[in-house]
């Protein structure tokens, strides 16, 4: 039997921190290995615990969720940690700002339980960015500012020229938010295939996960809002 994946849940808010919890360490593939109620003692549990997937708030006191991931998870970190923020649709200027500092996914603060446990899972295995819907959301809506703050050397032509054009269309397709399944629905091809071209993108352009495809892909012009 596989290992567990470990969990830290790192929450100001006491019930919900527990919650989370619970609902976690209930699931046999997943133990909860620590619990932080502020930033600071979220970094100091992370790097010390290096749990496989840390489940991040994004208001918390002494030090906010987005400096702490940029902390165990943004650029210049030697070995990053995979962050799931928790958030709200009314604080997409803060979901963006920890996109920016190398979160892997967003999650909804009223999500439902399986969802959560979805979510986990899912920036464990590095696949998917989570629900196609936030991602149109929080990246179309901050896509103009990414542009004007780390606007991209000669344009997407230069950036994206490792790629062949089928790579190409599927890196717009993954920025305009659609899981590999709509992908590959999209393209009529199997949900295998995109998978490989997922990879094969990530890798030609040395990007980690999903959410800094989206990013590069708004950034060199190759989508727009």
């Amino acid at each position: 039997m596989a290992e567990a994946l470990r969990v830290l849940v790192c929450d100001d808010q006491e019930l919900v921190r527990a919650g989370f919890a619970t609902i976690l360490d209930a699931q046999p593939d997943l133990e909860v290995v620590g619990e932080a109620g502020d930033g600071r003692a979220a970094v100091d549990l992370a790097l010390r615990l290096r749990p496989d997937v840390v489940v991040m708030d994004v208001r918390m006191p002494v030090m906010d969720g987005v400096e702490a991931t940029r902390l165990i998870a943004g650029p210049g970190v030697a070995e990053p940690l995979t962050v799931l923020v928790v958030t709200t649709f009314d604080l997409d200027q803060h979901v963006y700002d920890a996109l920016r500092a190398g979160a892997a996914g967003f999650l909804l603060k009223d999500a439902r339980p399986a969802e959560l446990v979805a979510a986990v899972r899912t920036v464990a295995g590095g696949e998917q960015l989570l629900a196609p819907a936030v991602t149109r959301r929080l990246v179309g809506r901050f896509a103009e500012r990414i542009r004007e703050v780390a606007p991209g050397r000669g344009g997407a032509g230069a950036e994206l020229a490792g790629l062949t054009p089928r790579e190409v269309e599927v890196l717009g397709l993954i920025a305009r938010g659609l899981s590999n399944a709509e992908i590959a629905a999209e393209l009529v091809i199997s949900h295998e295939t995109v998978k490989t071209y997922v990879s094969r993108i990530l890798a030609k352009l040395g990007l980690r996960d999903r959410v800094q495809a989206v990013v590069l892909a708004y950034r060199t012009g190759l989508v727009a809002p």
